[in-house]
């Protein structure tokens, strides 16, 4: 897990839609291929919360790891921007938004991610041409 450390890591929840969504719109948009990424369901980004003092089980965010350092939340969504193509990379300006009123915004949308996105019965499986971007593909 230590050659992570300086790696930037896209912690999400497996078996929302939402978040799967979000997953391989960042695959498509990413400017460089430079986020890693693993559910949060797995042993790697079970390991990866714990080290943080966090359990996926009590986890209502999708998590952003990078230089050491974990954001969550809308916090979260606006550090993934940065790593994006334009326009999407404007994303990361909405930062100046209290994080009050965007992690308010955030947790409504998170609290009902399921009943408006759906649910999968297991996580969603990357294709062998991504599965290298995926922790829980390494050996």
């Amino acid at each position: 897990m230590n050659d992570y450390q300086h790696a930037s890591i896209l912690l999400f929840d497996g078996v929302c839609n939402l978040c799967n969504r979000s997953v391989q719109f960042v695959l498509k948009h990413e400017k460089q291929n430079n986020i890693l990424f693993a559910s949060q369901q797995s042993k790697i980004g079970q390991q990866l919360l714990a080290k943080f003092g966090m359990s996926a089980n009590n986890i209502n965010s999708f998590v952003f790891i990078e230089n050491n350092q974990i954001y969550l939340q809308a916090t979260a969504a606006f550090k993934v921007a940065k790593y994006l193509s334009f326009p999407f990379s404007l994303l990361q300006y909405l930062a100046i938004i209290p994080s009050s009123i965007s992690n308010g915004v955030y947790q409504i949308i998170a609290k009902n991610r399921y009943k408006w996105f759906g649910k999968k019965e297991q996580c969603w499986i990357p294709n062998q041409q991504l599965q290298h971007r995926f922790l829980e593909y390494h050996s």
